[in-house]
């Protein structure tokens, strides 16, 4: 995924130079989002630009960024080598500004392209309890792990030696890790891994729902030991896949169906969840998962049979939102649908991106299944995550230049 040239950019606001990297307190049981203050977005975006928001900073590989609850003081950056690190929220913050929150370089393996500390998720309550949720990978026999960690309050930083590893599964490739986590608004954590890698999904993972590979896991972390399930989960009641794996499906899966989700949010105003699912040669897609569905790969890539030129594929399973082909972009990049006050025009558009060609796209909160979205801009950025501020506003992490970049009205 993070191994790809790209073309020259004709719209950005700050000319980067493009590296190469190698390597391709208990959740409720259901969530009543609050009712919709905002009016519908028009049916055009409004133009934007992209600008690094803190100039005198640069990250080693930045994966994600975000505040802590009720914060808007401080950002944290989560470094694929596996430190996080930990800088006000001033623009004019400089390098003798930023302090380690944890390293993790001795535990993470980041060898492979796509693996390493790929995802972090404060709990609602960090405020009184201090938890920190991780997801990486670690061994020479490479795993997926979610951990759960304190924050040492002697100190201020993560604890390392606080871990309670919640569950871990086992990676044929070193691709398609997936690895994001964060807190819905039900109060439960979702996490997401890819199929296990290689082309075309050869051990069909994205259909076997015996094993957590391609899926999308809801947890209840302050339910039971080391979690609990939500009742209302599709296979509640089977045996937990605390390794990954069981004899019949994980009753920690949402939704399934998966080639390599990469980054997902929660729309702050609607609840829904939003996924950027990366394809395999041809369809880049964007969902709208919803509980108990299955999004078709590897019987489908986007809205086409695969592999291609099938014509008999089951279709019995979700079509994305929107998708997008590699004349465009060859990675998505998930992005969150925005909820700031600065670009009124902006108002309940998802935005999302793409790695390989830097383009931004976006479109309406509501759309209907094989929305077309609308470019906002051509960008030099090799787009490994966005961030969202606890304000709403959007930013956009350069993995290979490591800069922080802010996005405004043109």
């Amino acid at each position: 995924m993070w191994s790809l040239t790209r073309p020259t950019a004709i719209r950005v606001t700050t000319t980067i130079a493009v590296l190469a990297l190698s390597g391709c307190g208990g959740g409720s049981e259901s969530f009543e989002p609050p009712p919709d203050t905002d009016p519908p977005p028009s049916s055009d975006p409004p133009p934007i630009a992209v600008q690094q928001a803190f100039t005198q900073l640069s990250f080693s590989q930045p994966l994600a960024m975000l505040q802590a609850p009720g914060d808007d003081t401080t950002w944290y950056v989560v470094e694929r080598p596996g430190n996080i690190r930990v800088f006000p929220n001033a623009t004019d913050a400089s390098m003798a500004d930023v302090e380690i929150f944890a390293n993790l370089t001795g535990r993470v393996n980041s060898g492979p392209g796509e693996a390493g500390l790929l995802g972090m998720a404060f709990h609602p309550d960090f405020a009184t309890n201090d938890e920190v949720f991780l997801s990486y990978t670690r061994g020479a026999n490479l795993e997926s792990v979610v951990s759960r960690f304190a924050v040492d309050s002697s100190t201020g930083n993560l604890d390392i030696d606080s871990e309670e590893v919640l569950l871990t599964i086992e990676q044929p490739q070193g691709n398609h890790n997936g690895g994001n986590v964060a807190f819905g608004p039900d109060g439960f954590l979702y996490t997401g891994f890819g199929d296990g890698g290689g082309s075309g999904d050869p051990q069909g993972n994205g259909q076997n729902t015996t094993n957590v590979h391609g899926t999308i896991l809801r947890i209840d972390v302050d339910g039971g030991s080391p979690y609990a399930i939500p009742a209302n989960n599709p296979f509640a009641g089977n045996t937990e896949c605390f390794q990954g794996t069981g004899t019949m499906a994980c009753p920690e899966i949402f939704a399934w169906g998966f080639r390599n989700p990469w980054r997902f949010s929660f729309d702050r105003d609607t609840g829904d969840l939003w996924v950027g699912d990366v394809g395999q040669g041809s369809w880049e897609e964007v969902n709208r998962v919803e509980i108990s569905e299955n999004y078709g790969w590897n019987e489908r890539e986007g809205a086409h049979c695969y592999p291609p030129g099938t014509t008999n594929c089951d279709t019995d399973n979700v079509d994305p939102i929107a998708e997008y082909d590699h004349s465009l972009g060859n990675s998505v990049t998930g992005g969150y649908v925005y909820r700031g006050s600065e670009i009124s025009d902006l108002q309940g558009f998802y935005v999302f991106g793409d790695f390989g060609s830097g383009r931004i796209w976006a479109l309406p909160f509501d759309s209907p299944q094989g929305t077309n979205p609308a470019e906002l801009i051509d960008t030099a950025l090799n787009i490994a995550s966005f961030a969202e501020s606890n304000a709403g506003e959007l930013y956009v992490l350069h993995i290979n230049g490591g800069t922080i970049h802010r996005i405004v009205a043109d």
